[in-house]
């Protein structure tokens, strides 16, 4: 097996994991969400949970990841005591990071495309019909979908291919740099077009009023579930980072760094879509919609809008190959970590799976539309996000908080240790009662309403259906964590 590389630097180890957090929904859905749910009032509590549920869990990956140094193929095997079954867990983790890429290589393509596209000048000056249409026409194109897809592929197994340092660090590094220069440089240009000003108080202006007439319950709940999934923790993203980090710094405060970076690109993407908006008299509804069709239709009508468009898109691409280079690390990883494959070996067996698991989702929108897993007006991408986003983040972020706090795991006083050691913030002892008893049903909420959510609507028998096997996976998962007393209260007998 190949040694363990380490990040250069405190800088590299905090660029890259943001990288990997920082993703596309940052940028179209934390605005819609905060101008639906009340603006700044709606921020300030979403900041509340981010404190409470994101950050806990974030550094119960880096120290898993830090104190095994593995990634989650191996991890749980190398840091579980003798005679437990967490290992076996370590599918729900690998499986949602092929899930994830099956479709986020697609949509890193697609701002690859876009990015293309306006440098061109492609929609300069073009109608609200072209512009809707040039969307339609990439998605019915099963080879423009492909060609973009490989690329970003491509593109980001060789970086993980060069190394850690190298390739992933080094590369990361610029494109987070050249990330936050853009979302300043894109910020300001929207806060000063004219009209503007309504969007930014739209945006930063409280409005306790519509909290109230949508009520706390739901404000609350959207702020808490937007809080949890902006971080992608859950799935060994966070933890393959932990294994390249040196033990000279407490991962309370590197882990609130990241959290920081992955806050503020979230509220500056608002400053650039929300005024800019409200200027061109565009509602800011959330989804695909509003990136290929809204904003596009901006940058037609706006002055110079060729220029920012491009630069509006260059930002989204590093944001979507950031994420997509975390990911890979954590997949080529899993070859080097279970398999004993070297980098190269595990980069080019991947690179080949990942192609052909992508295949389905870019067929999914053209030749295989037909297909609609959840519901009429649904495909597979629909399918493999749900998976991701419903499924594997929620029950890894459980399975991770209780293996770091309960003795059936690796137990507490190893977790805080751990999280502790070198130097800067120190992560509080009078937080685990909350961590090991509180915030795990408060995710399994989380969980169980995601379900509630999106199954409410189609009918009672497939209600019913999906809310069965959302608690069938939950009881599979802690009657795996606890077989170990059942076995030894057999023995007693």
């Amino acid at each position: 097996m190949e040694t363990r590389e380490r990040f250069g630097s405190r800088l590299g180890f905090v660029l890259v994991s943001a990288g990997c957090a920082i993703g596309l929904g940052n940028v179209w859905k934390f605005p819609y969400m905060a101008g639906k749910y009340g603006g700044a009032a709606f921020i300030l509590i979403y900041l509340f949970f981010l404190l409470i549920i994101g950050l806990p869990i974030l550094i119960c990956e880096f120290s898993l990841g830090r104190n095994s140094q593995r990634s989650i193929a191996t991890a749980f095997a190398k840091l579980e005591p003798e005679g437990t079954n967490w290992h076996k867990l370590k599918s729900f983790g690998m499986a949602g990071n092929y899930l994830l890429v099956m479709f986020y290589s697609m949509v890193g393509g697609w701002m690859l495309n876009y990015c293309f596209q306006l440098a061109k000048g492609d929609y300069v000056g073009a109608s609200s019909a072209k512009i809707s249409e040039g969307f339609t026409q990439m998605l019915s194109s099963p080879g423009t979908l492909f060609f973009w897809t490989i690329l970003a592929i491509v593109i980001s197994f060789g970086v993980c291919c060069i190394g850690v340092q190298k390739g992933v660090e080094r590369v990361t590094k610029i494109m987070m740099l050249c990330l936050l220069v853009l979302i300043v440089i894109l910020a300001i240009n929207s806060i000063m077009l004219p009209g503007a000003k309504e969007g930014i108080r739209f945006y930063l202006v409280p409005d306790f009023g519509k909290i109230h007439s949508m009520g706390w319950g739901n404000v609350i709940f959207a702020a808490m579930s937007q809080a949890f999934f902006t971080l992608s923790i859950g799935m060994g993203g966070m933890a393959i980072f932990g294994s390249y980090l040196e033990k000279d710094r407490s991962l309370a405060g590197e882990s609130l760094q990241v959290l920081v970076l992955d806050t503020f690109v979230a509220l500056m993407a608002g400053l650039i879509v929300i005024p800019a908006c409200f200027a061109y008299h565009i509602e800011p509804t959330a989804g695909p919609s509003l990136i290929f069709i809204a904003l596009p239709n901006i940058f037609a009508r706006m002055p110079g809008g060729q220029i920012w468009g491009f630069l509006f898109f260059l930002f989204l691409s590093f944001a979507a190959l950031s994420t997509i280079i975390g990911v890979f690390e954590n997949i080529v990883s899993f070859g080097v970590d279970l398999k004993g494959w070297s980098r190269k070996k595990s980069v080019g067996i991947n690179m080949a799976a990942v192609t052909v698991l992508s295949i389905p989702c870019i067929l999914g929108f053209n030749l295989l539309s037909f297909i609609e897993p959840l519901g009429t007006g649904t495909n597979l991408m629909d399918l493999e996000d749900f998976l991701v986003s419903s499924n594997v983040l929620p029950l890894g972020s459980v399975i991770f908080l209780l293996f770091c706090t309960h003795k059936n795991g690796w137990g507490w006083d190893n977790f805080i240790k751990e999280t502790n050691a070198g130097k800067g913030l120190k992560f509080p002892t009078w937080i685990r009662f909350y961590m090991t008893n509180i915030l795990p049903l408060i995710v399994v909420v989380i969980y169980i309403k995601g379900y509630y959510d999106l199954f409410k609507n189609q009918g009672s028998v497939l209600f019913l259906f999906w809310m069965s096997v959302a608690f069938l996976i939950l009881g599979f998962i802690f009657s795996t964590i606890s077989s170990r007393k059942r076995e030894k209260r057999l023995c007693q007998t």
